[in-house]
């Protein structure tokens, strides 16, 4: 069964405070403030996904880093390289 990866998103007005000479820096040299803000905080919730990712599975990590500094890696005898 095939699913449909693409997710379709809808633009939400928003009111925002942008410091005024960034704004108009940025206004002077064509930039999209709507795509350049969108981007920044496309940007932020990825990270802080990430550093939660890595803060919930910091035992699970740990743990495994554990075995392997205890036990080697599983499987090694098989890597040629």
């Amino acid at each position: 069964m095939a699913t449909n990866s693409h997710v379709t998103s809808h633009k939400k007005r928003t009111n925002l405070s942008i410091d005024s000479q960034l704004l108009f820096e940025a206004k002077l040299l064509g930039i999209n403030v709507s795509q350049s803000a969108e981007a920044g905080l496309a940007q932020a919730v990825k990270l802080q996904k990430q550093q939660r990712w890595l803060k919930d599975n910091n035992q699970a990590i740990e743990s495994s880093n554990d075995f392997v500094t205890q036990h080697g890696l599983p499987l090694a005898k098989y890597r040629h390289f």
